[in-house]
């Protein structure tokens, strides 16, 4: 399962642009679903058709955090915007890529006193990224206004754990690939929507299940792991503890019956889980709550370090748990 995360997360597709995740995710499951669409949005839409006459729903998001050019100084030095949750602080000395041509981020200080501040004071508008050229003319044929870019990270196998960039949330891409290719003749109907936009508003969710009959849609995703020295004292979730079951986020509360139908779906077939209340952030599941008259959501979610970095780290355990729990829901 490592070559598939390797090959999902080394795509080069923020929001907006996941025509290249996409592609890849297709010729990943395209022998192994009933049917499969894209809607006019760009999600992709697969399905495996079961024996019963209910209908889960799974989402995980193709998308990535990004930036985009909004403009070229006369010397060749791009000025950008972030594409979802991007930290500026993040993104100092950092490599980035446009169009396949990699970059650095520098910012600016004229001065020490200016330096030290602007160093205090990480902000968008100051930043730059260097692609290595020496005017505006050659940078606006590498990166003109408009182009967007991602983190160039590699991928890391540190053996029972991996690390790289987009594991937000392409693990949750990888982990329902990997459930498509398993689950042979589910009980229920499943739906697996491939998602776009998710880092800029729950876009793609917004709308991927509104031409279905859904009774339950679940989103696949991160969560911050806070096992690490100082973290956030009032959350609980470990790598290697199994996924994490949501109770609430900053955005949504999951609904009381998904929560204890995913429960008992991992007692009943020895998935070890762990439970989860994040002090901020959201999933696709809000965007299901809202469609049409409402559709019962909730998460799983899979612990994560440094979330939102070139260098997010999740542990293979929880991501093969999941993989069970996924199956376990396909006939439950």
């Amino acid at each position: 399962m490592k070559e598939l995360i390797k090959k999902l997360t080394e795509a080069k597709s923020p929001s907006g642009r996941e025509n290249e995740i996409r592609d890849i995710i297709i010729n990943e499951i395209k022998e192994y679903v009933d049917e499969y669409k894209v809607d006019k949005l760009g999600n992709l839409i697969a399905i495996k058709k079961g024996e019963s006459d209910k209908t889960i729903l799974f989402d995980a998001h193709m998308d990535e955090i990004g930036l985009v050019v909004t403009h070229i100084t006369e010397n060749g030095f791009l000025r950008v915007e972030p594409v979802g949750g991007v930290n500026p602080r993040i993104l100092i000395g950092t490599k980035v890529q446009f169009n396949g041509h990699i970059g650095v981020v520098g910012f600016e200080g004229e001065t020490m006193e200016e330096y030290s501040k602007n160093m205090n004071n990480i902000n968008f508008d100051i930043l730059f990224v260097d692609i290595g050229v020496d005017s505006k003319e050659e940078a606006e044929k590498i990166a003109p206004i408009g182009t967007f870019g991602t983190y160039y990270a590699q991928f890391n196998d540190l053996g029972d754990k991996v690390i790289s960039k987009a594991l937000d949330d392409r693990i949750g891409c990888a982990i329902m690939i990997e459930s498509i290719k398993k689950i042979n003749k589910p009980k229920n109907n499943l739906i697996f929507a491939f998602t776009v936009q998710e880092e800029v508003g729950l876009i793609g969710a917004s709308v991927a299940g509104y031409n279905y009959d859904i009774d339950m849609a679940i989103a696949l995703d991160v969560t911050a792991a806070v096992d690490t020295p100082k973290a956030f004292k009032r959350m609980s979730m470990k790598l290697n503890g199994g996924p994490c079951i949501k109770i609430k986020d900053g955005y949504t509360v999951s609904d009381k019956f998904v929560v204890d139908y995913l429960k008992e779906a991992a007692k009943e077939n020895n998935v070890k889980y762990q439970m989860e209340v994040l002090l901020f952030g959201g999933t696709n599941a809000g965007g299901y709550q809202v469609t049409k008259s409402g559709i019962p959501s909730g998460t799983i979610s899979i612990p994560t370090r440094y979330i939102h970095t070139p260098h997010e780290m999740v542990s293979m355990f929880d991501v093969e748990e999941t993989v069970k729990l996924v199956m376990a829901l396909s006939n439950k």
